[in-house]
């Protein structure tokens, strides 16, 4: 399966955009590991001549999230899921952007740590927020009782890590969902393609994971996937449906 510039996407929301009277206007864009974010993130930002920051960028580094798996529960070790990310930080930027110029942090994912952060002139007139979760809400508590897949069985069987992680979602994760003054959801046709989209992104990157490791590690966003792919529409204010190519459906 060949991956699909999603540049008519990018024209989709370009088209659809609303902005207020808050500054910096940020628009989220949010979507399951491989839809297609960042490349129109990247498209709109040179569009709009305006600064991206993902949540990718905003990860703890390794040190942190060992801490975490050594008191918490060792799944946090790997990040990705809310808990793993300096949500004040992602708060500081914005805020720092409504007034003159702000360091965005990035992420060295090989070294694991904080990379060298951008500087960008500001104020900003607006901000472009990427992340596969952005908008979540938390499951109800009856949602957690049961497993979801292999991963959860067999390293989480009492829920210890995924009620942890849903409370950091109810926590600190819905002040920085506040601050997004748009949402759009890119809509994947249904869960099972999200590992296919990881392993075409391992590949084009020349990463060193196998498929059989892809779709283990996939497996520690299942649930929160799951949990967008049915209510997403309702917290975002534009979804956009995509095929298994990553084209939009039917864009109106």
């Amino acid at each position: 399966m060949d991956a699909v510039p999603p540049l008519p996407a990018a024209q989709w929301i370009a088209a659809r955009l609303r902005p207020g009277s808050r500054r910096p206007f940020v628009l989220g864009i949010a979507g399951a590991q491989g839809s297609g974010k960042s490349t129109i993130a990247r498209a709109l930002a040179a569009r709009f001549g305006c600064p991206v920051l993902s949540l990718d960028d905003l990860y703890l580094d390794g040190t942190t999230r060992q801490h975490l798996a050594d008191t918490v529960h060792p799944l946090l070790r790997t990040r990705g899921v809310p808990g793993t990310h300096d949500v004040a930080a992602g708060l500081a930027v914005i805020e720092a952007l409504a007034r003159g110029p702000a360091l965005l942090p990035r992420f060295d994912k090989v070294r694991d740590e904080p990379g060298a952060a951008e500087r960008v002139e500001g104020p900003a007139e607006m901000l472009i927020l990427e992340g596969w979760c952005l908008g979540a809400r938390p499951q109800p508590e009856a949602d957690l009782a049961e497993p979801i897949n292999d991963l959860e069985r067999e390293h989480d069987p009492d829920g210890r890590w995924r009620r942890w992680v849903n409370a950091q979602l109810a926590g600190p994760y819905q002040a920085l969902w506040a601050r997004i003054d748009q949402l759009v959801f890119l809509e994947a046709p249904c869960f099972e393609i999200v590992a296919d989209w990881r392993t075409q992104q391992e590949r084009a990157a020349g990463g060193p994971m196998t498929d059989a490791e892809i779709r283990d590690f996939v497996q520690h966003y299942e649930r929160l996937t799951r949990h967008l792919l049915r209510h997403g529409r309702e917290w975002a204010d534009a979804t956009l449906r995509l095929d298994e190519r990553r084209r939009p459906i039917d864009p109106d």
